[in-house]
């Protein structure tokens, strides 16, 4: 491994992405908007050449989170119920999300949130898309 050619590109690659651990709000947005178009672009693909860069950022992001926000520790399903919950939503006031049977299956815990739904649901209830994502300590 040639170190110089490692730190060219690591330099391209941080100009372009601001790709640090995040030290101030300032950088906190910007990564959140970093990780809002990297779901709009990856979707609910499964592979997507991004997808890891996705996950970076989002690490990041709940990195700070952890440290700056007191977040209960929640599951995106108990998240998703409480959110229904304040706003006084049934099951099929999601349609942006899915029908009536799979916002079942995704309260109940037995499906994950794919990238498009965490999308759609941080923007109507204007929260970080990080509120419903598995913690890193939870997933197998």
């Amino acid at each position: 491994m040639n170190l110089n050619d490692l730190q060219n590109a690591w330099q391209e690659f941080n100009r372009a992405t601001h790709i640090s651990p995040i030290r101030d709000e300032k950088h906190y947005t910007e990564m959140v908007g970093l990780a809002d178009s990297l779901t709009e672009v990856i979707g609910s693909a499964k592979k997507h050449p991004l997808l890891d860069l996705f996950d970076l950022v989002s690490e990041l992001i709940r990195s700070y989170d952890a440290e700056h926000y007191a977040v209960p520790d929640a599951s995106p399903c108990e998240v998703l119920r409480f959110l229904m919950d304040q706003h006084g939503l049934a099951q099929s006031d999601l349609p942006e999300v899915g029908n009536q049977s799979v916002i079942s299956m995704l309260l109940s815990g037995a499906r994950q949130l794919n990238v498009r739904q965490i999308q759609a649901l941080a923007a109507r209830f204007h929260v970080s898309p990080t509120v419903f994502m598995e913690k890193a300590e939870t997933l197998h």
